[in-house]
């Protein structure tokens, strides 16, 4: 078997959950050969990834093929950091911004997008990563879901650019939005790592992280390798909402990451046709909760037709509602700033 022809036959492997493939990633190390076999080297970290694409190219070359990796590579680990004196994967930006959750379905991208436009509005420059490996919905809220993946010249990531904000977000890695992720952990964790150290971010003065809901690896992960400047919490008045959250608190608060405060999200709704006010998920709960804990309080965004339809079409409330649903935002931003600036 002829090394042009293993090369060639390559070139139509992809990369786990990437569009493509590992010779356009630089991920063939060598092919060389011992005792008359072919030996493939690759230089890859991920370990998940390389069982993957070991399988995937002993079946290609049916057995004919010795795949190893690079020794360097083996048992490099990307988890350095502590929360306690985490690293700086993001030397590029001035400030990073985490916002999460407890619990999904409370508006956290929603906020996270509006909030990142509202900065960039002010002037700063802003990148969004989409941390939420598993319900990426960044690119439809920003009108980037058709875009995939782009390398310039230096073999960097090139992010997505709408409404005046950088945007990395794992749903661009995928061949069509309904392709589901089916990662364990350390996988998702290993690609956070990779759209924080290899996307050409450029200078930015706010890093906006997406962050799952929850309490799990990708927070712990996220505190132990970057300095996170503030955390941002999101909730609903709803009493469920605001048990989960309360855990989310306090994670925040053991891990050392300093919190700027929470959104009550949901808040109220404001009948169309009558004006009347309907606190459908309860009322005050966001604000007791912060005084609880003694966190800053954000602001309140009602339940409003238009800005779910604003969402759902990935124009940002901010950038297209009127002036009310801008405020809505732009306040948010102006307390979270007062609180880190």
């Amino acid at each position: 078997m002829r090394k042009e022809d293993i090369l060639k036959s390559l070139e139509k492997v992809k990369y786990p959950g990437l569009d493509r493939s590992i010779v356009d990633l630089k991920i063939i190390k060598s092919i060389e050969e011992e005792n008359k076999k072919p030996i493939i080297t690759l230089s890859m970290q991920n370990d998940e990834a390389f069982q993957v694409l070991q399988k995937s190219l002993q079946d290609l070359f049916d057995n004919d093929v010795e795949i190893r990796r690079e020794a360097s590579m083996q048992k490099k680990s990307i988890n350095y950091g502590d929360t306690a004196n985490p690293n700086n994967r993001a030397p590029y930006a001035k400030r990073v911004i985490a916002v999460t959750s407890g619990k999904g379905g409370v508006g956290k991208s929603t906020v996270s997008v509006n909030l990142s436009v509202a900065l960039a509005q002010k002037g700063f420059k802003v990148g969004l990563l989409d941390a939420d490996v598993y319900g990426p919905n960044v690119p439809r809220m920003t009108q980037t879901a058709d875009e995939k993946l782009r390398w310039n010249d230096n073999n960097k990531i090139i992010p997505s650019e709408n409404f005046g904000i950088k945007i990395m977000s794992v749903g661009l890695t995928t061949p069509s939005s309904d392709t589901p992720l089916v990662w364990r952990s350390s996988v998702a964790v290993s690609a956070l790592i990779q759209f924080l150290e290899d996307v050409d971010w450029g200078e930015l003065d706010f890093l906006v992280i997406d962050m799952p809901p929850g309490t799990g690896d990708i927070q712990l992960t996220m505190a132990q390798e970057l300095p996170i400047t503030a955390g941002v919490i999101v909730t609903t008045p709803q009493p469920v909402a605001l048990d989960d959250v309360s855990r989310a608190i306090m994670m925040f608060k053991d891990i050392n990451v300093p919190i700027g405060g929470l959104v009550e999200n949901m808040s109220f709704f404001i009948a169309p046709d009558t004006k009347k006010r309907y606190d459908i998920f309860g009322k005050g709960g966001g604000e007791a909760t912060a005084k609880k804990y003694d966190i800053p309080f954000l602001g309140k965004i009602p339940l409003d037709m238009q800005i779910r339809e604003f969402s759902d079409e990935g124009t940002p409330p901010v950038a297209m509602g009127d002036k009310l649903q801008k405020d809505y935002y732009r306040n948010i931003a102006d307390k979270l700033l007062a609180q880190i600036l």
